[in-house]
């Protein structure tokens, strides 16, 4: 995590208590960066997240999967044969 602190200087056990506090409130967020501000006795918090990776869901002859790599022959002729349906519009082009 990268910290950063703006407008005035924090202690150690400070910074790790919003730490603390933001891994307690989003316990299945990885925090990326933590920007502390200080305004006096105020700090306001600004933090982004890591992002999630994602993974590409598909619906293919009836099953909801990311790859086709479990399928077997049959399956994977079936994919490999059926019919994929364009879409245009009549208006933009």
């Amino acid at each position: 995590m990268k910290v950063m602190v703006k407008g005035g200087n924090l202690e150690e056990k400070e910074i790790e208590g919003y730490k603390a506090y933001l891994a307690e409130k989003f316990p299945n967020e990885v925090v990326d960066t933590l920007e502390l501000t200080v305004d006096g006795d105020f700090v306001d918090m600004k933090y982004t997240f890591e992002t999630a990776p994602f993974e590409r869901i598909r619906r293919i002859t009836g099953y909801l999967v990311g790859t086709v790599d479990r399928f077997n022959d049959g399956k994977r002729a079936e994919e490999r044969d059926r019919v994929k349906h364009n879409v245009s519009c009549s208006c933009c082009g």
